[in-house]
């Protein structure tokens, strides 16, 4: 069941999914994730391997990073300010729906 939902894309705000888990939800290698949060590019950047879990807002990031990174040929930094930029834009549109500013 867990890994239906993960292969959809939903995964519940409490459950958390491991390196494996989450390398397999973006169809990439562990060490495609894994040179990412060295890089600290995505999560917290821990050493610590065998403690990583992956949160729902982890897993999206992920996946927008590998998009950018294949779509585009971008770097991975490159990606990354992308999706910085990205998720910068929808909490700003979140707040100005918020604050009843929005069109939406």
């Amino acid at each position: 069941m867990a890994q239906r939902r993960i292969a959809s894309g939903e995964l519940i705000d409490e459950a958390t999914l491991t390196l494996e888990e989450l390398a397999r939800a973006c169809s990439v290698e562990v060490e495609w994730v894994v040179e990412r949060i060295e890089s600290g590019l995505l999560a917290d950047g821990s050493p610590y391997v065998t403690s990583w879990r992956f949160t729902s807002r982890d897993l999206t990031r992920a996946r927008r990073l590998c998009q950018l990174e294949r779509d585009f040929e971008a770097a991975p930094e490159l990606a990354a300010l992308a999706a910085d930029l990205i998720e910068e834009n929808q909490r700003l549109k979140e707040r100005l729906r918020v604050a009843g500013l929005s069109d939406d």
